[in-house]
């Protein structure tokens, strides 16, 4: 079996390794566009599977995995920030509130397409003006749902409680990845 990863993501390279799996990265132009219809739910599985239909005809020891994470607070999906001032705008809505991170995984193959998503609820503490500016000056979230890294300065002193998996907040539901992997 050759495992192909289709993220450009450090963070899911790293979590991917530390599973115990041999991959080649790959990558996949698509452009993730949303329809005002989707249920947030299923926002990070639709982009999930978006890419991987995206990418080329598998051959037969291929194993395609792509991933795709929203965060959501009030029924409003805050995808990766634009600039600055957008990511700090996600920022004060999150601050003091719980909000959920969905992560949405498709592992296909040339027979079957294998699509779950995982979701973890996060409570953040207050985070002031100046914590958010620090963050962003120094972590520069841009490339992150939601603005913020959980691994991150701002998820080792802001996040006061997290129900679910620490991996699916991160970007990658290890615990589906290495089942579904497994069984196949």
């Amino acid at each position: 079996m050759k495992l192909l990863l289709a993220s450009q993501s450090p963070r899911r390279k790293e979590l991917l390794t530390n599973l115990g799996f041999d991959f080649e990265v790959v990558k996949i132009d698509c452009e993730e566009i949303l329809s005002e219809s989707i249920e947030i739910g299923e926002a990070a599985a639709y982009l999930s599977e978006l890419k991987a239909n995206a990418f080329r005809n598998l051959v037969d020891d291929e194993v395609l995995l792509t991933s795709d994470t929203v965060v959501a607070i009030d029924n409003q999906i805050l995808g990766k920030p634009k600039d600055e001032a957008e990511a700090k705008k996600m920022l004060q809505q999150l601050s003091g509130k719980t909000h959920q991170v969905y992560t949405g995984i498709t592992i296909k193959t040339i027979n079957k397409t294998i699509t779950e998503t995982d979701v973890a609820d996060v409570e953040l503490d207050e985070i002031s003006d100046d914590e958010i500016d620090f963050y962003i000056k120094n972590y520069k979230p841009f490339d992150k749902a939601g603005s913020y890294g959980i691994q991150e300065w701002l998820g080792m002193a802001k996040i006061k409680n997290l129900s679910g998996s620490f991996y699916t907040i991160m970007g990658l539901p290890t615990h589906l990845v290495y089942k579904i992997l497994k069984e196949i």
